[in-house]
């Protein structure tokens, strides 16, 4: 089932990039630092959201591997922390009165 759901999810997405398509082909002209060039409006658009995501991802993934480094760090606070209480569990108690 999540499978046909999927598939079906994947055709509508295909279905409505094929109309974006053919409903913005016009040329757009895209002036940058080392020329200019002419494109399809919908090619313009489909890069632009492609390169916004990397950079996105770019981004995130600093902070995902901080995340990481804090939550291996935190861990192994955490065993040091078991390990002491399991020592202070195995030590006698002794009363002096």
């Amino acid at each position: 089932m999540k499978r046909i759901m999927s598939s079906i999810l994947i055709f509508l997405l295909m279905l409505t990039g094929i109309f974006f398509a053919v409903l913005n082909s016009q040329t757009v002209q895209l002036n940058y630092y080392f020329g200019v060039k002419e494109l399809a409006l919908s090619l313009l658009m489909i890069l632009n959201i492609i390169i916004g995501t990397i950079l996105g991802i770019l981004v995130s993934a600093g902070h995902l591997l901080k995340a990481r480094h804090d939550i291996s760090r935190l861990k192994k606070n955490i065993q040091l922390a078991e390990k002491e209480v399991s020592n202070l569990r195995t030590i006698p108690i002794k009363d002096s009165h």
